[in-house]
């Protein structure tokens, strides 16, 4: 508002635009169809480690809210004991958490969890590069809490983004990362990706855990 008068803010979202939403698509797709063969050679040997270190599944699926608010289950190797799902909804993982299994530690670290990620991709429900989706209860909580907080929701969200290559991932401020994922809703093109796909794969995080 301006004193009486109302005003209506229009955000520009490159990813609105037809061609642009196409072209993102088709290298999402590309991109994780070669992922998949690259670390194929991986996935046999951690899936191994995983069963025969902890019991329970070698995917852990989690609900997590994406584009447009939807929800959907993104897949991860499993890193952490079984736990009480209602306690699953609603803990942040920290450093040196109990939760996490031996295994789970390592593959943490190295972001090796993440890749069953890219079957999510190839599925429709996540891109390469976006903003990371979170779980329904921190939605609930940090929409009420950081303002334009579901703005990120205007695209789908990514295995990896431009604020985890800004450090902010983990336990880190939410209000900085939203700040970052706002940046890149609005001021996405193809180059900005493949500068984030190179910057992830060449920077070592050290809030990864």
């Amino acid at each position: 508002m301006i004193e009486d008068l109302p005003i209506i803010n229009i955000r520009y979202v490159p990813l609105d635009d037809a061609f642009n939403k196409f072209l993102k698509t088709v290298v999402d797709y590309v991109v994780a169809f070669i992922a998949i063969i690259i670390t194929s050679p991986i996935t046999i040997p951690v899936s191994i480690a995983i069963k025969l270190t902890s019991k329970g599944p070698v995917i852990f699926k989690q609900e997590r809210i994406g584009y447009k608010g939807k929800s959907f289950m993104m897949y991860k190797f499993r890193s952490m004991h079984i736990q009480n799902p209602d306690e699953e909804a609603h803990e942040w993982t920290t450093k040196d958490d109990p939760r996490r299994t031996k295994v789970g530690s390592f593959i943490r670290k190295h972001s090796i969890d993440e890749i069953p990620q890219f079957i999510n991709v190839l599925k429709g429900e996540m891109s390469v590069v976006g903003p990371r989706p979170e779980r329904p209860y921190f939605v609930n909580d940090f929409k009420k809490k950081i303002p334009k907080y579901m703005i990120k929701h205007q695209v789908k969200p990514g295995i990896t983004g431009w604020a985890q290559i800004h450090g902010c991932r983990g336990d880190t401020s939410i209000q900085k990362r939203i700040e970052y994922d706002i940046e890149y809703v609005e001021n996405w093109h193809m180059g900005l990706d493949f500068g984030i796909m190179v910057k992830t794969i060449l920077k070592k995080n050290s809030n990864a855990y």
